[in-house]
């Protein structure tokens, strides 16, 4: 599947075509801020429920479905085929990896805001279960792929001690004024979003942790950030495959401003 070439969430045929950041679809000429990638993965044990969920279906036009034998070829394959403004629609947090290496390639300097309830700060080495889950902005900072002064972690409130202590010897910003810090004099910002960070009364997630932001909280939070930084990609993560799921999940994507 092309990248430049599209499918249409109404039409469901290959009709939307790339103009830029934007899809126009040549039959029902809608156009979409952004194009999707679905990414079915889950990297750990138990998460199928949670891979599943990259098969809802949010109103974006598909522009690649993302489905590899390791981690690393993942990463690859979807940082070479990411649209210029993409959704990522994921499984596991793993999901943003290839997508903040690919849109870190295409900038000078690139900001990342975590909203997740979990730190995934792990290694191979700290992590109580061996889950690749629990690593990715680990992965991502200490690849360089991103700097930890460019980092903003939203909405943790169950860390394992190692990540603690990442956190405080890295200087790893934490919550909204967080956010403040990781955007200054960075021009470009990635917005990784797990579902678990939002309460589990709000949305049906695979780690559901109480105490998490209500959906309306965290649309404030992504309008504001559209309004101070340029978002030039976002992912959903952590969801379960429910169909309640999906206007919420639609919501805060069009609060992203895609």
């Amino acid at each position: 599947m092309s990248r430049l070439r599209a499918k249409c969430p109404d039409c469901k045929t290959f009709t939307a075509v790339a103009l830029g950041p934007e899809y126009e679809c040549h039959s029902c000429g809608r156009v979409y801020l952004a194009g999707m990638v679905r990414v079915p993965q889950a990297w750990g044990e138990g998460g199928e429920t949670m891979a599943e969920a990259a098969w809802l279906e949010l109103p974006y036009p598909e522009t690649g479905i993302i489905e590899a034998e390791t981690l690393e070829e993942q990463n690859l394959a979807l940082a070479a085929d990411l649209p210029e403004r993409p959704l990522i629609l994921g499984g596991c947090c793993c999901s943003h990896i290839g997508a903040v290496e690919g849109l870190a390639a295409r900038q000078d300097r690139l900001a990342v805001i975590w909203f997740d309830a979990h730190g995934d700060l792990n290694t191979v080495e700290s992590s109580p279960s061996g889950n690749f889950w629990g690593m990715p902005l680990r992965k991502l900072i200490d690849s360089g792929a991103v700097d930890v002064d460019d980092v903003a972690l939203v909405g943790a409130r169950n860390l394992d001690p190692p990540e603690e202590a990442f956190i405080r010897e890295q200087g790893v910003h934490l919550g909204e004024k967080g956010i403040e810090r990781a955007l200054d004099q960075v021009a470009c910002t990635y917005v990784a979003f797990d579902a678990d960070v939002l309460d589990p009364s709000e949305l049906s997630v695979f780690m559901p942790e109480p105490g998490g932001f209500s959906v309306a909280d965290a649309e404030r939070m992504l309008e504001g950030l559209g309004r101070r930084t340029n978002i030039v990609g976002a992912g959903f993560t952590g969801a379960g495959f429910e169909p309640a799921n999906v206007a919420p999940l639609a919501r805060l994507a069009a609060a992203v401003g895609l």
